[in-house]
């Protein structure tokens, strides 16, 4: 009787496991749509996203958690967000960010938002990521930033006590590799939209704006004074950016190629992309090698310091004579409408925070 009753314990024990295994296999994470703004839906396309990496309320928590953790970096001690801290609009308050030995980098960390919208799918400030979660990958091995290797770091996550049952969560998989981390962290990173500026208020209805501030605006849209719309977007196009690569007359020769040293053709040299102009307020400095420390600086740029080279923008119009000319007027109002799309809900969003 009593190896019977055992039998019966061990069947019935070996049926719920293989019920609770096929549960397992079953189980599929919970879709979640980015929260598209009214600005975007009324003035864009829909956001890129992958077929291969729908949007999950577990991928996105799994790849915040990613974002935040040291455990990325070779010696533990560099999270992705060290660089694109989210006070800052999700870049760096330096010149350039230190990598986990102190050896600095040569670009300015870019900022983070609305990445779901750069349709033509090239990252980073010379586009040589074609893709967000291709973009991911690059941080980890860079000598300069992480200083890791995708082994070492999917060994770490492997052996971690939270991270398998997470990836399980998110993909169905406790076996984890490179391209689930940089997919969970591109969901992430898919959900950081900035849409909700004193600009975005006055074209909703909601807000109006100062005369300093219009007059700023004007000038912004001006092809004979400011004529800043073709490479950094208008009210028709709310991301404030082309997402394209331009020459925008920083050099008159270049130590840092751009766009030319990922494509090989020299019409590229010193082509960089257009970065989106909202935000300006808590991301300085500013260009690719945060030359510049202040909105002043940049704006006194376009308005007498332009450079001759072969391959400047032919947008850069006045370049001959060293920029479009703006009056000190101009130069105060433009300030004060770039300042209009600043978004603080952004910076203190907690869905942004670790």
């Amino acid at each position: 009787m009593k190896t019977w009753y055992t039998n019966i314990t061990i069947i019935v024990t070996l049926m719920l496991c293989a019920c609770s295994n096929e549960n397992l296999e079953q189980y599929e994470p919970t879709a979640s749509n980015l929260d598209i703004p009214k600005i975007f839906s009324d003035n864009i396309i829909p956001p890129v996203i992958p077929k291969d990496n729908l949007q999950t309320i577990e991928g996105v928590a799994l790849g915040k958690k990613l974002f935040f953790d040291p455990i990325l970096s070779g010696n533990n001690t560099i999270a992705c967000a060290d660089c694109h801290a989210p006070k800052n609009a999700f870049t760096d308050v330096s010149r350039f960010s230190n990598g986990i030995d102190g050896s600095l980098g040569t670009r300015n960390s870019m900022p983070l938002f609305n990445l779901a919208w750069n349709y033509n799918e090239q990252f980073f400030w010379d586009g040589k990521s074609f893709s967000l979660e291709h973009q991911a990958f690059s941080p980890v091995t860079d000598p300069i930033e992480m200083k890791s290797t995708w082994d070492d770091v999917t060994q770490k996550l492997q052996q971690h006590p939270e991270y398998p049952y997470l990836f399980k969560q998110a993909f169905g998989t406790q076996l984890i590799d490179s391209t689930l981390v940089t997919k969970a962290i591109a969901q992430f990173e898919r959900t950081l939209i900035s849409a909700n500026s004193k600009f975005d208020k006055f074209l909703l209805g909601e807000a109006q704006l100062t005369i300093e501030e219009q007059n700023g605006f004007d000038v912004f849209m001006d092809e004979a004074r400011g004529d800043c719309f073709h490479c950094h977007g208008s009210d028709k196009n709310p991301l404030w950016t082309d997402n394209d690569f331009h020459n925008n007359g920083l050099d008159a020769s270049f130590t840092d190629l751009g766009l030319g040293a990922v494509t090989g053709d020299p019409a590229d040299n010193g082509k960089f992309r257009s970065p989106s102009l909202r935000n300006l307020k808590y991301t300085a400095p500013y260009m690719h090698d945060g030359r510049f420390n202040t909105i002043e600086d940049v704006i006194n740029h376009y308005s007498e310091g332009l450079q001759n080279s072969s391959t400047i923008d032919p947008l850069m119009k006045k370049v001959s004579l060293g920029g479009v000319g703006l009056s000190e007027k101009d130069k105060s109002d433009l300030k004060a409408f770039l300042l209009a799309l600043s978004d603080q809900e952004f910076i203190s969003n907690p869905d942004f925070k670790n």
